[in-house]
């Protein structure tokens, strides 16, 4: 039985009041932030962290848009806007695999702040969500924890980015997650310094992996449609191989592997998605134990490519990034669940708040967007069931477990965050809650702001 102790009763400081409150600064909080204030509300951005950018910062994905070919049709609106932004500041460069940009994880630091400012929105890092404040089925705002201590701070609409629906799950508002066993991996991003880049990219031009590449190691087996098969993949597996039969890695790390995302004119080798745990991303134990066993085998896999592969001789680590990448925890049962039929089939809904290429990766699928498919993300999957005035945005919006391999992606995220600050503008603007609001005004207004609906 769990002891529990009896916490005093106590009087909360509300220290801001808000139109708008957005809850994670991550690729959903962050363009959630930026449509609400654009839209003519006054908008507050809570972040936990010092920096704004969530899993593109904190985390270091940088690749934010790697799944883009010459015949995709993407998303358009404030996720491009950001990878541009990012292009013009110089926080960015050209990806291996695509035609995108890769974002750099600590010069975007800057960009989010610059957007910030420019929109007018009320910043607040360093305070941390603990509890939401509901009345009647109503969220009225949330209370956070800080070097200041317990502080509450009030809204009128709520937006829920923190990426594992904390705010929608502690409001009581329906939640799912897979077991363990079934989730996505975390992972460990880490980059290096002191690469020697002709030698590595020598050694790449004369044995190119592909995404075929990735079958035949357990936590890489994946199933596609055959048209992604003979594409240019930037994967590591064969230096790994060879440290494993070196006796440098011990066999039970055999799933070491994975992708690079650029390498500099300076040596820095970036991006590396080469570690993946089973952990659940909502135990703190877990996330403890994730951090450190993933710096380890990141350490390991730094000695592997050093002895195995050409470039990396001199390398060294050069930064982890800050707190594990979650992929895969909570999802709101939402007015609408999104469906593996939707993001295969191309669904179309009258709902729609912006398209997202018809790509899925995870669970053993990659599906990469070469031919032009898209399909639309609705509405009322950003709408949870069971409490008023709250929006979902992020990877953890409504849908099944196959659809969430594709709406979990960097951009697809910004669709969501769009979405979901444009509509709480209106709906605050026209009186009307969010699962009330007129969509044709929504979708007037994220037209206005440059996203694509159909």
């Amino acid at each position: 039985m769990t002891r529990s102790i009896q916490e005093p009763a106590r009087e909360i400081p509300v220290v801001h009041e808000t139109d708008v409150l957005v809850v994670g600064s991550g690729p959903g909080g962050l363009p959630a932030a930026l449509a609400a204030a654009r839209a003519g509300v006054e908008v507050t951005l809570l972040e936990r962290y010092g920096c704004f950018g969530g899993n593109i910062t904190q985390v270091g994905v940088e690749g934010f848009a790697w799944y883009r070919h010459p015949t995709t049709i993407d998303s358009e609106g404030i996720g491009r806007e950001m990878e541009e932004r990012a292009r013009v500041m110089g926080a960015a460069q050209p990806e291996p695999q695509s035609v995108s940009h890769a974002l750099d994880a600590e010069g975007f630091k800057y960009v989010a702040d610059l957007m910030v400012e420019e929109a007018g929105i009320r910043p607040m890092l360093h305070r941390m969500f603990v509890a939401p404040i509901v009345e009647g089925g109503e969220i009225k705002g949330v209370i956070v924890e800080s070097k200041a201590g317990r502080e509450a701070i009030l809204a009128k609409r709520v937006i829920d980015a923190t990426g594992d629906a904390d705010v929608a799950f502690r409001a009581g508002a329906p939640t799912w997650k897979l077991p363990k066993a079934e989730m996505m991996s975390v992972s460990v991003m880490f980059s290096m310094s002191g690469v020697n880049k002709t030698r590595f990219i020598e050694q790449v031009k004369a044995d190119p992996q592909t995404y075929a590449d990735w079958g035949g190691n357990g936590e890489w087996d994946i199933t596609t449609d055959g048209k992604e098969d003979a594409l240019f993949s930037p994967f590591l597996r064969k230096p790994f191989k060879k440290a494993l039969e070196a006796g440098l890695l011990p066999p039970n790390l055999a799933t070491i592997a994975g992708t690079w995302g650029g390498v500099t004119d300076q040596g820095d080798l970036t991006y590396l998605n080469l570690v993946h745990l089973n952990y659940d991303g909502t135990d703190p134990d877990e996330l403890t134990a994730g951090e450190m066993e993933g710096r380890k085998q990141a350490m390991l896999a730094i000695e592997a490519l050093k002895r195995f592969m050409p470039g990396c001789e001199e390398a060294k680590l050069r930064n982890f990034g800050m707190t594990l990448g979650v992929r895969d925890t909570r999802k709101i049962d939402a007015l609408y669940n999104i469906t593996e039929a939707d993001v295969r089939g191309q669904g179309r809904f009258e709902d729609s708040i912006g398209i997202f290429p018809e790509f899925i990766d995870g669970y053993g699928i990659l599906i990469l967007p070469t031919t032009g498919r898209y399909f639309h993300v609705p509405y009322r999957s950003l709408v949870p069931k069971g409490v008023r005035n709250l929006l979902v945005a992020g990877r953890s919006i409504g849908g099944d477990k196959i659809s969430h391999a594709a709406v979990r992606n960097m951009m697809c995220c910004t669709v969501a965050g769009q979405g979901a600050g444009v509509a709480a503008a209106v709906s605050l603007k026209s009186g009307r809650a969010p699962h009330e609001v007129d969509i044709a005004a929504v979708q007037a207004e994220l037209k206005r702001q440059g996203a694509r609906l159909h």
